[in-house]
C-alpha cells in the first residue's frame, strides 16, 4: 500500500541500492504536482550470464492525482518490455527471450545499465500491459467530463507519451482519455494482455488487410480471374505473433478477406509450433535454427506454395527479416515494429534499394482500436492466447523462466487479488 513519506524516516531495500534507481523526472506541465505517498515498484534488468538477480523492489514517490487525470491501482501487468525513448515500441518479452543476448548487444553501448556493464538498464522493462481499478479521479473531473468513469471501475491504460512504469502499486494518468473502461466480465489477466502486444498486433494485421487490398487492385485481368489468393506469412510465437494470428484469423473471416488470402506460421520454437497448431485455417512451417538458410527458406516456400505476398515479422533480429525477404515475393511487404524498424532498416536499406520490396514499420495503434479490441476480446469473439499468472514477488522466477522459453504463451504479474 502507499504510504506518506512524512512518516518515513529511512526506506529499506531489496536487493538493490536506491542510489541506482531512475526516479520519475517531472516535466514542465507537472510542475503543480506534489509527491506525498511512495508506492512499491518492481525493477527488472536484463537478464544475462554476469546478472545472478535482474529484479529489484524498491520505493518511488507517487504524484498526487492529477486535476484532469486518475490514479490507477494496479492489479496485473504483463511481463514485456518498452524502449523508454520510443512512444510505440512495445513488445511482448516472451517474443523476445531467444533473441535478448542479440538485442541488448545493439543497444549497450547508449542504454547500459549503471551496474551491469553491457546489461540493458532497468528503466527499459518498466511494464506498460497494466490493467486495474481507478483510486481517485481529479479534482476538477465531474459528471460532464468524467468520460463515464468513476472510482473503483476497472481500466486499462493507453500507452501514451511518457507512460510511467506499471510494474508498480499506483500508476498516475494525466488525461482520462488514455483510460479504457473494461467489462466486469473481463478477467484483469487477460485485460493486461491489451494495450501494447494486443493493440501492435492488431494495427499489424489492419495494414497487412490494406497491403493485400492494394495487391489485388494492381493484379491483371488474368490474375484476377484465377483468383489466385494472397498470402501472408506471420513469423514468430511470442504474444506478439500469437495474438497477431488469433485477430488475423477473426479479423478476415469476418470481412470475407479469408476467401482471398492464406495464413502461414513461421514458428521460431518447438513450443510455439504446437502453440501455432492450434489454430484452425492456418498453416505452421518450423524455422529450426539448427538448419541452414537455403533449407528454411525452401521450407517455408513449400508449405506457402511459392513466395509469400506479406510478412508479419515480430522475429526482432537481422536473420529473420533477412529469411523473411528470401521467402517474399518481387513486390511483397514486411511489416515490423516501429521499435525493430528503427534497428534493422538501416541494415536493409541498401539491399531493399535495387529491388520493388518494402519494409513498412507498424506503430502501437489508435486508442480507438484499443476499444475496439477490448469489445472483441469481452465478447469471446478473439480468444487470447495462453497465459500464466504469477504474484510479483516472483517476478525473478518469471524472467528466468521466459528466458529459458518455459512458460508458454504470456506471463502476467498480478500485483494484488480483487478477483
Amino acid at each position: 500500500m502507499p504510504v506518506d513519506i512524512a512518516k518515513l524516516t529511512s526506506i529499506s531495500e531489496t536487493s538493490c541500492n536506491i542510489s541506482r534507481t531512475s526516479l520519475p523526472a517531472v516535466s514542465a506541465t507537472n510542475e503543480l504536482y506534489t509527491m506525498n505517498k511512495l508506492c512499491r515498484q518492481v525493477s527488472i534488468e536484463s537478464p544475462g550470464a554476469v546478472v545472478k538477480n535482474c529484479v529489484f523492489n524498491f520505493f518511488v514517490p507517487i504524484e498526487d492525482t492529477p486535476a484532469c487525470g486518475a490514479r490507477i491501482k494496479i492489479v496485473c501487468a504483463g511481463a514485456c518490455y518498452r524502449r523508454r525513448d520510443r512512444t510505440a515500441s512495445i513488445s511482448s518479452m516472451s517474443s523476445v527471450a531467444s533473441d535478448l543476448s542479440d538485442y541488448c548487444t545493439s543497444i549497450a553501448s547508449s542504454q547500459s545499465s549503471p551496474a551491469h556493464t553491457g546489461i540493458r538498464e532497468g528503466s527499459l522493462f518498466p511494464g506498460f500491459e497494466v490493467a486495474g481499478v481507478i483510486e481517485s479521479l481529479g479534482s476538477e473531473i465531474n459528471e460532464g467530463n468524467n468520460c463515464d468513469l468513476h472510482i473503483g471501475q476497472r481500466v486499462i491504460v493507453y500507452p501514451f507519451e511518457e507512460l510511467p512504469a506499471g510494474y508498480a502499486e499506483l500508476l498516475v494518468v494525466p488525461d482520462l482519455k488514455y483510460v479504457v473502461p473494461i467489462p466486469d466480465h473481463l478477467p484483469m489477466s487477460v485485460a493486461a494482455m491489451l494495450p501494447t502486444g494486443a493493440l501492435l498486433a492488431m494495427n499489424a494485421v489492419f495494414k497487412a488487410h490494406d497491403v493485400v487490398m492494394e495487391m489485388l487492385k494492381e493484379r491483371s485481368s488474368e490474375e484476377k480471374e484465377s483468383k489466385k489468393k494472397c498470402k501472408i506469412l506471420i513469423v514468430g510465437t511470442g504474444g506478439l505473433a500469437l495474438w497477431t494470428v488469433r485477430i488475423a484469423s477473426y479479423h478476415f473471416a469476418s470481412t470475407g478477406a479469408d476467401n482471398y488470402t492464406d495464413i502461414t506460421v513461421a514458428s521460431l520454437r518447438d513450443e510455439g509450433f504446437r502453440l501455432a497448431t492450434e489454430m484452425k485455417s492456418v498453416s505452421v512451417v518450423q524455422w529450426n535454427e539448427c538448419l541452414y538458410e537455403p533449407q528454411l527458406i525452401e521450407r517455408t516456400q513449400n508449405m506457402c506454395s511459392g513466395p509469400v505476398n506479406v510478412v508479419i515479422d515480430f522475429g526482432t533480429t537481422s536473420r529473420s527479416l533477412h529469411r523473411s525477404l528470401h521467402c517474399l515475393s518481387k513486390a511483397g511487404v514486411v511489416l515490423i515494429s516501429e521499435e525493430v524498424a528503427e534497428r534493422l532498416l538501416p541494415k536493409f536499406s541498401r539491399l531493399l534499394s535495387g529491388t520493388q520490396q518494402k519494409i513498412i514499420p507498424i506503430p502501437t495503434g489508435s486508442i480507438e482500436q484499443l476499444r475496439d479490441l477490448v469489445n472483441l476480446v469481452a465478447e469471446q469473439k478473439i480468444q487470447p492466447p495462453p497465459y500464466s499468472v504469477f504474484p510479483y514477488e516472483q517476478t525473478s522466477e518469471v524472467i528466468q523462466k521466459l528466458c529459458n522459453s518455459e512458460i508458454p504463451g504470456r506471463a502476467i504479474l498480478r500485483f494484488r487479488d480483487i478477483e
